[in-house]
């Protein structure tokens, strides 16, 4: 059905074209008849005996001819022009295509390991082991040994920190001896600040891997990672104190020590979470191994000793002897 349109339409073409021609012919002859001094109103035999002129007879055909040389060279030069353009547009393919194959082969040329941080996250004492793309990948094939042999020694050094504590609560005895509800919050304390620290590193690193943030950006994070810390810490005082003494009977003056502790515990863990992952990254330390761990064992220290100072003043205000 459609070969059957264009060809009407190829034919219809073709019609108006002879006759556009015929009209053409039919303006020369009376032009010529004009100009040779034959009137169009003669009658007809004096019209055929001028037609029948040799003269004006081979200027007609001279001039057909020169109309149908002109027809075909803009034939000639409007396939050339087409076929210009084809050429060119078989020269552009050729060069895309080119230029794919160079950019394919400089794509495969390129290493594709590149050293990118992955998130640690974890709480109290944990967090999940991160690293390069490298790392991760020989993590599957490393054996049980080797981790433990790259891990033992900062876990030693943690260890011998933590010991700190002992040697707090050995400080304190008098204090505990007197107040036997300050033990109560000890292990409360300890894993508060670990969890809170814990979210802070988790956040700094993820951030940090991301690119989201540089060392350039570590005041800035650091003091927001407190001031949240702060305000966590005073909303979970205000509760963890009311609930301890009206639900637990907990002593006044020991739930207002907890209550009271909170605050500065949350604060001293965010600050010690957000910055202790920029130290290891200006060390050149592997932040996912020992940020963590180093968070939580300074916390606890910390933590707990900020807890005796503050019961300690607390219980005199209260005036308490100790």
């Amino acid at each position: 059905m459609c070969r059957a349109h264009s060809s009407t339409k190829s034919s219809t073409r073709c019609c108006s074209h002879r006759v556009h021609r015929s009209l053409a012919s039919l303006i020369i002859y009376t032009s010529l008849l004009v100009l040779s001094g034959v009137s169009t109103s003669s009658s007809p035999s004096v019209l055929v005996s001028a037609l029948k002129n040799p003269s004006l007879l081979a200027f007609v055909k001279k001039t057909s001819i020169i109309n149908n040389v002109d027809n075909h060279n803009k034939i000639n030069m409007s396939k050339k022009e087409s076929s210009s353009v084809l050429g060119e547009l078989k020269e552009t393919i050729k060069s895309q295509a080119a230029e794919i194959d160079r950019l394919k082969r400089q794509l495969s040329s390129t290493p594709a390991s590149k050293t990118v941080k992955k998130v640690p996250s974890g709480g109290h004492a944990h967090g999940a082991p991160a690293g390069d793309n490298e790392e991760i990948l020989d993590y599957k094939t490393k054996s049980f040994y080797s981790i433990a042999y790259e891990r033992v020694w900062w876990l030693a050094i943690f260890l011998v920190s933590l010991s700190f504590t002992a040697i707090i609560m050995n400080g304190f005895e008098h204090t505990l001896s007197k107040q036997i509800e300050l033990a109560y919050f000890v292990p409360l304390m300890a894993g508060h600040g670990g969890n809170t620290g814990g979210q802070a590193v988790g956040t700094v690193l993820s951030a940090l891997s991301a690119g989201v943030i540089t060392r350039q950006d570590a005041g800035r994070v650091i003091m927001k990672e407190a001031m949240s810390g702060l305000i966590m810490g005073i909303i979970l005082g205000a509760m963890v104190g009311p609930i301890s003494h009206y639900v637990m009977g907990i002593s006044m003056h020991v739930a207002t020590v907890v209550s009271v502790t909170f605050p500065l515990l949350s604060t001293i863990a965010a600050f010690l979470g957000s910055a202790l992952p920029f130290v290891c990254v200006i060390l050149g330390l592997d932040p996912a191994v020992i940020a963590a761990p180093a968070m939580t064992s300074f916390v606890d220290v910390t933590g707990l000793l900020c807890y005796f100072l503050i019961a300690n003043k607390i219980f005199q205000l209260f005036g308490m002897e100790l």
